[in-house]
C-alpha cells in the first residue's frame, strides 16, 4: 500500500477484493499540509461492491494528491504522497508548520473549536471503536480533523486527558442540516435528539430530517425554485448498476397473496422471550429468509446466474439482504442461509443491519449473494417492481401485512395477509418455475403454527 521515493512516501490504491481492479475516490478526509496519523483514515474509497475508508499506512505531512475526488483509479495506482515525520521534524508545508506533538496537539484542538464544522460528526471505524471500548460521547470530544473531524489521535489525547476537553467542547456549535422547503425556517442540529431506529427492513431512521446534501438554490425564470444536487460517489455507483441490471436483463415479475395470520401470532407470542433469550429482534424477516431458503432447496434454479454459454446454478443458498440508509441501499449477504435456523437468522439479520447503520460493512459482507431479499413492507409498500441485483436470476420483495377481509369456506373472516412480489431474469426463469416458487415460499410462510418450534 505504501512505497517510498526521495518526494515522500508514496500511497497506492489497495486491491480489496480479487474482483475489484478499480475504485473511485469519494472524497478525501485529508489536505495537503495536514498532519496524518498512522492507520488515520485518508479518503473514502468507492467500489461496486462497498464504499470503506483508506487508513494511512505511514505517518506524516500529507504532501500532494494524486487522485482528485470523484476520479476512478486501478488498483496499485499512487494516489497521494506522505512526508514521514522521521524525515520532517519541525518543517513548515505550505501554510502548516510541524511543531512538537504537544503544543501541535494544543493547536489543533484549539483550531478545531471555530471555523469549518462539516464533517464533525462523520466518524471513522477506528474512531467509533475507541468510544465504545471506553464508553465516551464524542460530542465532547474536539475534533482536529478536516471539517472538524474526530481523529484517532483526538479520542485518545482525550482519554489521556482525562476529560478535560469537556469545557472547551461545550462552545462548539452545531452544524446545522439545512432542508430544500418553502420554508427557511427548517434548521435542525446535527447532534440534537433522535428518535429510535428501526432494527428490520430498510431500517431507516423516524427522524424526518433527510440526509446532509450540499444543495444550490437557482432561481428560474418562470419563478420557480431549483435545487441541484451533486451525484455522489455511491450514488452514480448504484446508478450504474441498475443501468447495467435492466440494460442486460430481461426483466418480469409476478406476484402471490399469503396469509401470515399464524405466523402474526406466533410472533408476537414470542418475540418478548426471544429478545430476553438471544438479544436481539424476532423479526417477520427472519421467517421469510426460511421459506425462501427452503424452497430454493427444491427449485435451485432460482439460484443462478446467466453465463456466457450456459446457466451456472450456485450450491451455496447466501442471501443478499437490501438493508437502506438515508441515501443509499447496501446488500450485505447471509451465507449458507438455508444452514441457520430462525434464531440463527435473526441475529444475522441484526448484525448486518448494525453494521450497515454504522457504516462497518467490508467487501466480505457483500460479496457472494445468489438471491436479495427486499422488506419493503418496512416502510408501508404494499406492491413493488424490484430491480434484480445483477447478475443473480431473481430478487423478492416482502411487502406489508395488512389485515384484510378474506373468504374462507364461503365465510369472510379478518386475516393478517401479504404480498410477496418476485422479479425474474426471464433468460434464466420462466413464469411455470417461478409460479411453483412462490407457491412453496406460499406455503411454507402459511406453514408456521403459534405452536412452532423456533429451534
Amino acid at each position: 500500500m505504501q512505497q517510498t521515493r526521495a518526494s515522500g512516501t508514496e500511497i497506492i490504491m489497495p486491491q480489496f477484493a480479487e474482483s475489484v481492479v478499480s475504485a473511485t475516490i469519494g472524497k478525501w478526509l485529508k489536505q495537503p499540509g495536514e498532519l496524518v496519523e498512522e492507520y488515520e483514515p485518508l479518503c473514502e474509497v468507492i467500489t461496486d461492491k462497498v464504499t470503506a475508508e483508506l487508513p494511512s499506512t505511514a505517518a506524516g505531512i500529507l504532501l500532494k494528491l494524486l487522485a482528485a475526488e470523484g476520479s476512478t483509479v486501478d488498483v496499485g495506482t499512487v494516489i497521494c504522497l506522505i512526508q514521514e515525520n522521521g524525515d520532517v521534524g519541525q518543517t513548515a508545508v505550505g501554510a502548516v508548520t510541524v511543531a512538537p506533538s504537544n503544543s501541535s496537539s494544543a493547536a489543533r484542538n484549539d483550531s478545531a473549536l471555530t471555523g469549518d464544522q462539516s464533517m464533525r460528526h462523520r466518524y471513522s471505524p477506528a474512531v467509533r471503536t475507541l468510544a465504545e471500548d471506553h464508553n465516551l460521547d464524542l460530542n465532547l470530544i474536539a475534533g482536529s480533523g478536516l471539517g472538524g473531524r474526530i481523529t484517532r489521535k483526538d479520542v485518545l489525547d482525550y482519554i489521556e486527558s482525562g476529560g478535560s476537553k469537556q469545557s472547551h467542547q461545550e462552545v462548539i456549535p452545531a452544524p446545522l442540516v439545512r432542508i430544500p422547503s418553502a420554508a427557511s425556517a427548517n434548521e435542525i442540529p446535527m447532534n440534537a435528539p433522535k428518535e429510535p431506529v428501526r432494527s428490520t427492513g430498510l431500517h431507516l431512521s423516524d427522524n424526518k430530517v433527510g440526509p446532509h446534501v450540499d444543495v444550490e438554490h437557482r432561481q428560474s425564470t418562470d419563478s420557480r425554485g431549483e435545487y441541484y444536487i451533486d451525484i455522489t460517489p455511491i450514488r452514480n455507483t448504484i446508478a450504474s448498476r441498475m443501468r447495467q441490471s435492466v440494460t442486460e436483463i430481461p426483466h418480469a415479475w409476478t406476484m402471490i397473496e399469503v396469509d401470515v395470520t399464524n405466523l402474526v401470532t406466533l410472533r408476537n407470542k414470542m418475540k418478548d422471550e426471544f429478545k430476553r433469550k438471544e438479544g436481539v429482534n424476532l423479526t417477520y424477516l427472519a421467517f421469510l429468509i426460511k421459506s425462501v431458503v427452503n424452497a430454493i432447496k427444491d427449485y435451485p434454479i432460482m439460484n443462478s446466474v446467466w453465463g456466457v454459454d450456459n446457466i451456472i446454478v450456485k450450491r451455496d443458498i447466501n442471501i443478499s439482504l437490501a438493508v437502506g440508509t438515508e441515501d443509499s441501499v447496501m446488500t450485505p449477504v447471509i451465507r449458507q442461509a438455508d444452514q441457520k435456523n430462525i434464531p440463527g437468522l435473526a441475529r444475522e439479520i441484526e448484525q448486518l443491519a448494525s453494521k450497515t447503520r454504522s457504516g462497518k460493512l467490508t467487501l466480505a459482507d457483500m460479496q457472494g449473494g445468489t438471491f436479495t431479499i427486499n422488506n419493503t413492507g418496512s416502510f408501508g409498500s404494499i406492491l413493488s417492481y424490484p430491480i434484480i441485483n445483477y447478475p443473480q436470476a431473481a430478487i423478492l420483495t416482502f411487502e406489508s401485512i395488512v389485515k384484510k377481509p378474506v373468504v374462507i369456506n364461503d365465510m369472510i373472516a379478518v386475516r393478517s395477509m401479504s404480498n410477496l412480489c418476485l422479479s425474474l431474469d426471464h433468460r434464466i426463469l420462466d413464469g411455470v418455475i417461478c409460479g411453483r416458487f412462490l407457491q412453496r415460499v406460499k406455503e411454507n410462510l402459511e406453514s408456521f403454527t403459534p405452536d412452532t418450534n423456533l429451534y
